[in-house]
């Protein structure tokens, strides 16, 4: 099982850089679903933008998807983002267009040219997530748990080896956040697409059990207790 995630000795930096997370490591494997939980502000979202390198790497090793993120810069991150699905609990669907417009503009953004191959990957992903029948729907004729299905299918365009899942189900009621964590679940096993979930729902944890990385005083601390130093 190749690495995906793989950080040593480093430190997270907040917007302001200053230290919120120190010396710390983590390596998350193919395929592998990982629960990030923790305080608000304890550092769980600038770990995450550390990995898809909206905060740079200054202390430390880090490698994402055979990336070096101390090599990352604004001419060359698109290289990155395109192996990286990313789910926000905000959905940010583009409300001017249809389902369909919103994740054909993805590829083309992420440079898909041929029609065919576009139409066909929207279909794939639209299939993937049981809302085909929705691909002409504009984003506010859909419920909450619609819609982030379409954000799922979106961060599946590009057939990422990670999945970064920031609060998925923070704006849905339980019975529709269980159903959006078994999808991620089951794609992350269908396509061997490692998920790095950040939730502050213990519920779920409970319901779909699963590794476990705690972000307490300024540490990571896996499910068995130890600190990932």
């Amino acid at each position: 099982m190749s690495t995906i995630v793989k950080l040593s000795q480093a430190d997270i930096l907040q917007q302001d850089n200053s230290v919120v997370l120190q010396n710390i490591s983590l390596s998350i494997g193919e395929g592998e679903f990982t629960y990030l939980i923790g305080k608000t502000g304890s550092g769980k979202s600038s770990l995450l933008k550390t990995l898809y390198a909206a905060l740079p790497l200054q202390k430390g090793h880090g490698e994402v998807a055979g990336i070096d993120l101390r090599n990352v810069s604004r001419k060359n991150v698109h290289i990155l983002r395109r192996k990286l699905g990313i789910v926000f609990q905000d959905f940010n669907l583009l409300t001017d267009r249809n389902v369909e417009a919103n994740l054909e503009f993805v590829l083309r953004a992420t440079g898909w040219t041929d029609k065919e191959d576009i139409t066909k990957r929207v279909e794939e992903v639209l299939n993937d997530v049981g809302l085909l029948h929705k691909r002409l729907s504009m984003p506010y004729e859909l419920s909450g748990g619609e819609q982030q299905r379409i954000v799922i299918a979106r961060a599946l365009l590009n057939k990422p080896v990670l999945l970064i899942a920031d609060e998925p189900t923070g704006n849905l009621d339980p019975e529709t956040s269980d159903d959006v964590l078994m999808l991620l679940r089951n794609l992350a096993k269908q396509n061997n697409t490692a998920v790095l979930c950040a939730t502050h729902d213990y519920r779920i944890l409970q319901n779909f059990p699963a590794r476990i990385v705690r972000v307490n005083q300024g540490k990571l601390i896996d499910e068995e207790g130890v600190a990932t130093v």
